[in-house]
């Protein structure tokens, strides 16, 4: 690794995102530790295999703590904003009203509270409904979500969008969606256009030992009398439950619900089938952030000034979302904290070795704000007579069609 650090500016991000010949990527590798003196931290728990641990050839046991895919939908909506005005948007801020439920205020609301009536055809109809929305940037897919294939007024703008990006010109979609690019995207539903990750982020810890819970649950039974418990035992083979399951009955909590691995063997507990309990981190905790700077260079726009406004534009969002502090907790059990001076930047060259780069959040702010003037400024003709309430409908009827859709994967298989 070259000793010299690269002190990044606003020209030095320009001829990231502009020059051809410049370096393929930048990498971070940020250290983290755990909250707790223990160094114990729970992973995600996967329903088939419990936590994703590999182990190395010499032994090593790696643990992911958080996905790529965890770490996108963490990172896409830090670009949501409160604000009114659009000018201080550093994307656009689309919400998707997915239905709209009853105030339970109104004189039509409390008249059906007090008759309980629930049905749709017989209640009265709700006088202050209120909706309830989904921003695009909590969406999973992104600009090619389901959510929005059923939104017929979005997908008017969107379709388009990826049919340019599908002929080589990201800037519609740039324009509409960027942090669709940022994070990537697939149309599976629509032109099958996928495009990677411009930034992709992974949490791994590194010497771990597996570790298990168990539990007891003790319920009311022991205070019932005979009469109660037998009625509760007719009523429970009646319905075919376990009274455990309804919270009725003592219940130990040893080995994992649902799993189809042995609970003993040898007659004794089988470690693989047992309630996980975290892991034990011996090692390190590590967040490896990367920007591509290759995929960024290979979007383009439908001339010159366009494709270098597109790239800028896109990677000062991507750095934006690399150098986030975000929140981490991940989950019940997983507080994690940012080690002092833990965090190491490297721009990445074609050939020789990395150089250390000290890259500000103020220079990537205020790089990123100069870059989205120029699509700011097509919003409103882009937009619309949606501008700048960027509030669009899910349509159910639109949602039952793509049921019977095949999506770009399935088609496919079948050729």
């Amino acid at each position: 690794m070259s000793t010299e650090t690269l002190n990044a500016t606003g020209d030095t991000l320009d001829k990231w995102a502009t020059n051809v010949d410049g370096p393929v990527a930048l990498r971070l590798a940020q250290k983290l530790l755990p909250v707790s003196e223990s160094g114990i931290v729970f992973p995600p728990t996967y329903a088939d295999i419990g936590y994703n641990v590999d182990t190395l050839s010499d032994g090593t046991r790696v643990a992911t703590i958080d996905s790529v895919g965890s770490q996108a939908n963490r990172l896409e909506p830090m670009f949501k904003s409160d604000a009114k005005d659009p000018a201080d948007w550093l994307v656009p801020q689309i919400e998707i009203v997915i239905r709209k439920e009853d105030c339970g205020e109104c004189e039509a609301c409390k008249k059906n509270a007090e008759t309980g009536e629930v049905k749709k055809g017989k209640k009265e109809a709700c006088q202050r409904p209120r909706p309830v929305t989904q921003s695009l940037l909590d969406l999973a897919h992104r600009a090619a979500d389901a959510v929005v294939q059923s939104s017929p007024e979005l997908l008017k703008l969107i379709a388009p969008a990826f049919k340019a990006l599908q002929r080589g010109d990201a800037g519609p979609l740039c324009t509409i969606a960027p942090t669709s690019l940022v994070f990537g995207v697939w149309n599976s539903r629509g032109t099958g256009e996928k495009r990677p990750r411009l930034v992709r982020s992974i949490i791994r810890a590194w010497h771990v030992e597996t570790l298990h819970s168990a539990a007891q649950f003790n319920s009311v039974w022991k205070l019932l009398d005979e009469e109660q418990r037998e009625e509760l035992r007719k009523e429970a083979k009646a319905t075919k439950v376990e009274l455990s399951e309804k919270g009725f009955k003592d219940a130990p909590s040893v080995f994992r619900q649902k799993t189809q691995i042995r609970h003993y063997v040898n007659d004794s507990p089988n470690p693989e089938a047992r309630v996980l309990g975290g892991v034990l981190v011996k090692g390190r905790i590590e967040r490896e952030v990367t920007v591509n700077l290759l995929a960024l260079r290979g979007l383009r726009g439908e001339n010159d000034a366009e494709t270098a406004a597109i790239r800028k534009y896109l990677l000062g969002l991507s750095l934006m979302a690399a150098t986030a502090d975000i929140e981490l907790f991940l989950r019940e059990g997983c507080l994690l904290r940012y080690a002092e001076n833990g965090d190491q930047w490297l721009q990445v060259p074609r050939r020789g070795n990395p150089t250390p780069v000290t890259l500000s959040s103020q220079t990537v702010k205020k790089y990123t704000e100069e870059a989205a003037e120029h699509f700011r400024a097509k919003w409103a003709a882009v937009f619309k007579d949606k501008w700048p309430n960027l509030t669009y409908e899910f349509d159910l009827a639109e949602a039952k069609k793509l049921l019977a859709k095949k999506t770009a994967e399935e088609e496919t298989g079948q050729e």
